[in-house]
């Protein structure tokens, strides 16, 4: 089980220590099934479209839904196709595997689609329909409809509705909701959708980047360029795409989390501190609070760094990077016997750790650092992995308890 940072407990305790063994309940969206795929196929990147724009606004608001890899990994499980028509046997079936509360689904249809005619005044209707799989319950049907070329608005408009059906206490008014929201061209709709539907890289990164050069708007699109390329450690690549991610959008904390990584990367300490400050403030986890400890140490603000190493330490004891990093802070700091106790922790975790062996030997020694040494500059262990569910399952908690 995942430990929450010591901030995450305090406010956890703040807000009223509610009992995680009631966990909120998790949300499974699947993409919306194409009535008339037999003779339109090529519209079934609507179904994807809406899934994600409900996925998108459902998170946003606090919700807790469940990743889209988490759904693929299922339907790959259960040998299910997503652009078939499902049951409701076996809609509830992937809801169950995936351990939801409620499941999302539905349908959608375009006015002459089934003669192979559709365009941007075509009329397009929306069907969405949930099912809470503990109580065996399902709403009734919401719809929306309209001509395509409104597409976006009418998937928010749903994604309201979704919104007021799971919890109608906690739901902003429509307006209040749709305020801020910038409509999404449709072919920049298309692109990323198909984009996300897209098995070959090549493809993928080729759709994601028309649908972000046809709406600068759009932040999707540009949070997953600049992921694939922080994944292939093109830093200053990903940069110029994660530095697009609207403050509105769900991946906004995550996409200001690598920021911080690739201008950790890139040498730019002050940048990843201001990044690694603004994500802990909002989003106070273990590794979070690593990463900021380590831009500290890179620019020399040692004792800032080893308090921020210390909080990340005292989340997680098991990792032996949290307690290495807090041993290094020490031992820059000429603190060599509390920084032995430390490289002895990491040891005791992972008895194989050279640099652990080298730095406690110069503690022993009580030796400092070396100018120019490779073996004991830079030696900050950074990390890469954003897991933010363990505080947004707290924060939907509390939020429930209000």
């Amino acid at each position: 089980m995942r430990l929450l940072s010591l901030s995450s407990l305090v406010l956890f305790l703040t807000l009223g220590g509610a009992c995680l063994c009631h966990a909120a309940d998790t949300v499974a969206i699947l993409p919306f099934f194409n009535k008339q795929q037999a003779k339109s196929p090529n519209l079934d990147w609507i179904g994807e479209s809406v899934a994600e724009t409900i996925h998108e606004s459902l998170s946003s608001a606090g919700a807790l839904v469940l990743a889209r890899e988490d759904r693929e990994e299922v339907y790959r499980r259960l040998s299910v196709r997503s652009a078939v028509v499902l049951t409701k046997a076996t809609v509830m079936k992937i809801g169950e595997t995936l351990d939801a509360g409620h499941v999302v689904f539905g349908d959608f249809s375009v006015e002459g689609a089934e003669n192979g005619v559709s365009n941007l005044k075509s009329n397009i209707r929306l069907t969405a329909h949930m099912i809470d799989l503990k109580k065996l319950r399902e709403t009734s049907a919401l719809e929306r409809s309209g001509p395509l070329e409104n597409l976006s608005q009418m998937e928010m408009e749903l994604s309201w509705m979704v919104l007021h059906d799971l919890e109608p206490a906690r739901t902003p008014s429509q307006p209040d909701f749709m305020r801020g929201r910038t409509g999404i061209r449709v072919d920049a709709m298309e692109s990323y959708a198909r984009a996300m539907m897209a098995t070959r890289p090549e493809l993928r990164t080729k759709l994601l980047t028309e649908a972000a050069r046809l709406d600068e708007h759009f932040s999707q699109p540009s949070f997953q360029l600049g992921k694939a390329l922080f994944g292939k450690k093109d830093y200053r690549g990903a940069i110029s795409w994660l530095a697009k991610v609207a403050p509105g959008s769900t991946h906004y904390m995550e996409a200001s989390f690598l920021l911080g990584i690739c201008r950790y990367y890139e040498s730019d300490f002050d940048g990843a501190v201001k990044h690694f400050r603004m994500v802990a403030a909002e989003v106070p986890l273990n590794e979070v609070f690593n990463n900021l400890g380590a831009a500290l140490s890179r620019r020399n603000d040692i004792a800032v760094a080893e308090e921020n190493f210390g909080k990340a330490l005292e989340g997680d004891l098991g990792d032996p990077d949290y307690w290495f990093n807090t041993g290094y802070a020490l031992w820059k700091a000429g603190q060599y016997d509390r920084a032995a106790d430390k490289f002895r922790g990491v040891l005791d975790r992972s008895g194989n750790d050279q640099d652990a062996t080298v730095l406690l030997g110069r503690c022993l020694k009580r030796e400092g650092p070396r100018s120019g040494d490779p073996r004991s500059e830079g030696r900050e262990r950074i990390k890469t992995a954003f897991e933010d569910s363990a505080f947004r399952q707290l924060q939907a908690e509390m939020k429930g308890k209000k």
